[in-house]
């Protein structure tokens, strides 16, 4: 089991904004971020996140919960898998008062096969060769953690001698079970590339071939602790000098990460072996810098940077993006010496609509007025993914380019839609905005209770009785605390509310009165008089009266 004293630290260290913002884009929305919740599908977000309460809720479907009810639902792991996973996210050592657990293993085994492929490399030779022919330095070699993994049979020698169990190391990716059941090394005969999440922690390896493999860069399999989608190479290293320059060049490989942080472009991360995805849009949005695609001036890099800044500009990022002339990559620019020119290029950037609108019109042959029809149709589509203003600003030149009149691409400025937001009627919003003010000081709602009764809230009556019932996690409840159209009110400004409300409530009662067919007629005189002339008048001057039930 898991030490609840480990379980309560981790907790106090850990926030919310970081863990939901590794699974889903964030943005900001004053003291709080927002995001399509990923619980539901919506198209305007709805799913705020908290810092200063440490919850989310959805105002669309209504969860809500912290940190680690957010692990629980959306991965579908149970309290003690999401308090591992949490802890091996943000390399946090867990205590156990007995056994251990897949993940804490896990990193035990990835921690100690680092250590062992880093010792391997000090003495293989033909990889220190390998390294020092593609420019990368001592320094390089030690803060990237490169390292060299020999055969299969020194893998499992290694294993056994360090007592790291078999089943543990296959969960790490270490090594695979093959049809005949025996184990076998996943990464052999190669150059070691760790690879850490966010917060350092070791999460997998990538390995490139010295010898003739088919294959000559190989990752790390997916793993509870390895998700290559979610992850960006060097990240842990670059994030210090993205928040600091606002800006994130992302490259293709190990290598052009390497090199570029050896030249001083600390803020420089790779892809895993895949394409940019949106999975790695919450990590790009983490310090709102402009992002840089710095990819080979090839046939695949062109599509990849298209691919992905298409969807950069959809998302509403700022940038760029540099190919890389004459089939360089920039790992070889730098080690013949050509950072200068390296870093002409990143300041000339195309910038990425531009780029998306330039591209897009190069597939096709103008002269073909057919081509040019299709031309005009990808454009458009593309234009029509940005925000209106932007998707203005851009029509002119894409015009230009097509050699068509702007007006084809239809209206242009919408008026901007209204903000979502979750006003309510006037005396809802000021009944919820009570229970919020009881939210964060409980000690007022004897107050309320002198002066109320909890039937006065209408259709927010059960809410509050949550509330004094000491519900406070309920997920309707945490949704008031997050809605920043209600206020939380000083005693005073209570009491004021409490008055109009009382005001509003006896105002209804006088017409309801006469029509209540219930009430005998001498008991109809007695409540009119007294709540047109006792009651109201005390509200209307400002005294707080209780309630009385007619």
């Amino acid at each position: 089991m898991i030490d609840s004293a480990s379980i309560e630290s981790l907790k106090s260290t850990i926030d919310i904004v970081d863990v939901v913002g590794n699974y889903i884009e964030l943005k900001k929305a004053g003291a709080n971020y927002k995001a399509n919740c990923p619980f539901h599908g919506e198209k305007t977000p709805s799913f705020v996140v908290s810092p200063s309460k440490q919850i989310y809720h959805c105002f669309g479907c209504g969860v809500g919960g912290d940190a680690i009810k957010f692990v629980m639902e959306l991965e579908k792991l149970t309290y003690p898998e999401a308090i591992e996973k949490l802890a091996a996210m943000f390399n946090f050592s867990l205590n156990y008062t007995k056994g251990s657990s897949d993940y804490s293993d896990a990193k035990r085994v990835l921690e100690a096969v680092q250590r062992w492929y880093v010792k391997n490399l000090e003495h293989h030779e033909g990889a220190k060769d390998y390294l020092r022919s593609r420019g990368i330095s001592q320094n390089s070699i030690e803060r990237f953690g490169i390292g060299y993994v020999p055969d299969g049979r020194s893998v499992m020698r290694f294993l056994d001698a360090a007592s790291l169990p078999k089943p543990q190391a296959v969960e790490a990716g270490i090594l695979a079970k093959g049809e005949d059941g025996g184990y076998y090394a996943r990464l052999v005969e190669r150059v070691t590339f760790p690879i850490f999440s966010a917060s350092g922690a070791p999460v997998g390896f990538g390995g490139r071939t010295l010898g003739s493999h088919p294959a000559k860069y190989i990752n790390s399999p997916q793993t509870k602790l390895f998700n290559k989608s979610r992850l960006l190479y060097g990240y842990h290293l670059a994030k210090e000098s993205i928040y600091k320059q606002k800006r994130l060049i992302v490259c293709e490989g190990y290598l052009d990460v390497i090199m570029f942080h050896q030249a001083g472009f600390n803020e420089t991360v790779a892809t895993l072996g895949t394409a940019l995805t949106r999975e790695h849009l919450p990590l790009l949005r983490k310090g709102e810098p402009k992002v840089i695609l710095a990819y080979d001036g090839d046939r695949a890099g062109v599509e990849a940077a298209l691919k992905a800044a298409q969807m950069l500009s959809h998302e509403g990022f700022d940038g760029g993006v540099v190919l890389f002339p004459n089939g360089q990559d920039p790992a070889d620019m730098i080690a013949a010496g050509e950072s200068e020119r390296v870093s002409a290029l990143l300041r000339d950037a195309k910038a990425l609509i531009p780029f998306v609108i330039e591209q897009l019109i190069a597939n096709y042959d103008l002269q073909d007025p057919r081509a040019k029809e299709a031309a005009f149709g990808v454009v458009r589509q593309f234009l029509n993914g940005l925000s209106p203003i932007i998707k203005d600003a851009y029509i002119p030149m894409a015009a230009t380019l097509l050699s068509i009149a702007p007006a084809m691409f239809g209206t242009q400025t919408q008026p901007s839609r209204a903000k979502e937001n979750f006003t309510q009627r006037k005396d809802d919003v000021a009944q919820l905005s009570i229970i919020k003010t009881l939210l964060e000081k409980p000690e007022l709602i004897d107050l309320v209770l002198d002066v109320v009764d909890v039937e006065m809230f209408g259709v927010y009556a059960p809410l509050l009785s949550v509330l004094i019932q000491g519900d406070r996690e309920h997920p309707h409840l945490m949704g008031i605390a997050l809605d920043e159209n209600l206020k939380v009110m000083s005693e005073e400004e209570l009491e004021r509310a409490l008055i109009q409300m009382l005001v509003l409530y006896y105002e209804r009662k006088l017409k309801m009165i006469p029509r209540d067919t219930n009430m005998p007629s001498s008991q109809k005189v007695y409540w009119i008089r007294k709540i047109k002339t006792d009651i109201l008048p005390k509200l209307k001057k400002g005294i707080l009266v209780s309630y009385e039930l007619p």
